[in-house]
């Protein structure tokens, strides 16, 4: 048995999904979880998710695992394929567990712990956990939030509930991970949060090499700064922030509505001294 598996439950879940707050749907999943574990602790790392989007769901759930116990079940429902063919996957890595479907969603955390073990739920595993009848529209209800309540309480373990699979199985990341070359790195905004912050999937550690880091978005260049005081009301910077990524902002207002940028907008890091 694996280090990974080893790990004792924490009594911990977090839950990310596309709901939204609009309708009882994440209540409902949580109403779900207390009925099989009263004494969990949840946790709603976001529900802000773009829609359909798995991709935006793996960058947070990535970033954000490491700040929870060792032993935290981190489900995520961000499912356009609910109710076909696709697999429900268990992922053990690095101490936690991770519940998701298999489009995509855990292909970058998997791609960060070489250790990662896989296992497909099985009809078996469903039988044990006594789920007979799901929904064909509502798998965070029926599927996902008793998962994670048995695998958080300790009365099951992933391998009892399924299949080993390899790594690599896994539906690849919807979103290609920065690319690096001689002039610089490319990515894309995977996400922007409140503050109309322009939020990007290069690690600030992919760009150390350079002196003076220019960020390049949308026909403009921005220097690269340490936080946002140190422009002033209006003007454009980038940064590093505090979950180690490159950053596009605007001091007191939206990046994202300034520059008219979303999602997938290619962003290029270069160093202005070559």
């Amino acid at each position: 048995m694996s280090a990974a598996l080893r790990v004792p439950p924490s009594g911990v879940i977090t839950i990310t999904t596309d709901f939204g707050h609009q309708g009882p749907f994440v209540g409902v999943m949580k109403g779900r979880i207390l009925g099989r574990f009263p004494e969990a602790r949840l946790v709603d790392l976001t529900h802000e998710i773009l829609v359909h989007w798995p991709a935006e769901a793996g960058f947070w759930l990535t970033r954000s695992f490491e700040y929870f116990p060792a032993g935290t079940v981190h489900v995520a429902v961000v499912d356009p394929g609910v109710g076909t063919a696709r697999d429900i996957v268990i992922v053990s890595a690095a101490g936690h567990v991770f519940v998701a479907p298999d489009n995509g969603l855990l292909a970058p955390l998997v791609a960060r712990h070489r250790e990662a073990e896989v296992v497909r739920l099985r009809a078996s595993g469903l039988s044990r956990l006594g789920i007979a009848r799901a929904s064909a529209t509502f798998h965070g209800r029926d599927i996902f939030a008793p998962l994670a309540a048995e695998l958080a309480a300790g009365r099951c373990r992933a391998p009892e509930l399924g299949e080993p699979s390899p790594p690599q199985s896994l539906v690849p990341a919807w979103v290609d991970e920065p690319v690096l070359d001689a002039g610089g790195v490319s990515g894309v905004v995977i996400t922007i949060d409140h503050f109309g912050n322009l939020i990007t999937n290069i690690d600030g550690t992919l760009i150390e090499r350079f002196r003076l880091p220019l960020v390049h978005a949308g026909h403009h260049a921005f220097p690269l700064l340490r936080t946002y005081g140190e422009s002033r009301p209006g003007e454009y910077l980038a940064l590093i922030n505090s979950f180690g990524v490159v950053e596009i902002a605007r001091a007191e207002q939206s990046a994202a509505d300034g520059l008219g940028l979303g999602r997938g907008a290619p962003v290029t890091v270069r160093d202005r001294t070559k």
